[in-house]
């Protein structure tokens, strides 16, 4: 996840519990998928949707954070 800016997630983990709390929490819930597609957790299609956009959701909230970062330190050093 967010391979091409590791910089800039490993900044934010040490700088943002906001982005601590969602890394975490998207971290939990892609074990959780993984799982239920090994066959290793039972959950119906309904509740694992959830999961699945739930996870979404967390990685576009992620990936805003990470654009904001970028936005600010370009305008600081421009």
């Amino acid at each position: 996840m967010f391979d091409y800016d590791q910089e800039v997630v490993k900044y934010l983990l040490q700088d943002s519990i906001e982005f601590q709390r969602l890394y975490d929490r998207h971290h939990r819930l892609k074990q959780q998928v993984e799982e239920a597609h090994r066959g290793d957790m039972t959950i119906d299609d309904f509740a694992l949707e959830r999961l699945k956009k739930e996870k979404l959701q967390l990685k576009d909230r992620m990936a805003d954070l990470i654009a904001n970062y970028r936005r600010n330190n370009v305008s600081a050093s421009a």
